[in-house]
């Protein structure tokens, strides 16, 4: 459900970003209350891939699969990084300047592999990725030259892409969820009770769209787009 929240959150944020991007409204979506959206989606999403996370490696300990577990994260992570690669060459053609060079599916398949050791830091890992958060917000005061450290989060003074989620401070925030993890879920028991929504009309849609939270996003853009179009409030620019 939580996970749909922040899929239903990033598709509202990305539709008002085309609306500025194609110039049908003057919104200002760097900055403010349309910055804090995209945040905010953001943040839970990645929340929620390290509780997933972790859940998944519990499951392996108990049923005695560790040794699966790495092979479906390896598989996982070089099916997902394929997604990201395929984005970037799709977004370079189409977009030119300001294409995806290090999204959000580059650092979720990148961060399956890096986030692995710290599984056995259980709780600690919320005190890790506070910390991976505030050396992120460090590093954004730094430019170089050239453009090799852009997936660390160290970029050239005029670097410019429409979806940028570097390593410094993004992997810290699989990294907390990963701890909330370990404190709310400990040996995959659920350890704070919550009510029973599971019937509700609300939470049912919520969940659906969390179920398929990486379809949605690898085709919600092309349709937004495409209804843009079709409405005569929008071109493509090429």
């Amino acid at each position: 459900m939580l996970r749909g929240a922040a899929i239903l959150l990033m598709v509202f944020y990305h539709l008002v970003f085309d609306l500025n991007y194609f110039a049908v409204y003057d919104i200002d979506v760097s900055s403010g209350f349309w910055l804090a959206v995209a945040r905010a989606a953001a943040s839970l999403f990645l929340l929620l891939v390290g509780l997933s996370l972790t859940l998944s490696h519990s499951r392996a300990q108990l049923l005695g699969q560790e040794d699966r577990f790495r092979l479906r994260l390896l598989k996982r992570s070089a099916w997902i990084l394929g997604l990201a690669l395929g984005i970037t060459l799709v977004t370079y053609f189409f977009i030119g300047r300001g294409f995806i060079v290090f999204g959000v599916l580059h650092l979720i398949g990148l961060s399956l592999l890096l986030a692995y050791p710290f599984l056995r830091m259980h709780k600690a890992n919320i005190i890790f990725g506070l910390l991976f958060i505030l050396l992120g917000i460090y590093l954004q005061n730094i430019s170089v030259g050239f453009p090799w450290l852009l997936w660390l989060g160290v970029a050239p003074p005029d670097f410019y892409s429409v979806d940028y989620f570097p390593v410094f401070p993004w992997l810290g925030v699989i990294l907390v969820g990963m701890g909330l993890g370990s404190l709310l879920y400990s040996g995959y028991r659920r350890r704070i009770p919550v009510p029973d929504f599971s019937r509700s009309p609300f939470v049912i849609a919520l969940a659906f769209l969390g179920r398929n939270s990486l379809a949605i996003y690898l085709v919600h853009q092309p349709v937004i787009i495409a209804i843009l179009c079709l409405a005569g409030v929008a071109m493509p620019r090429l």
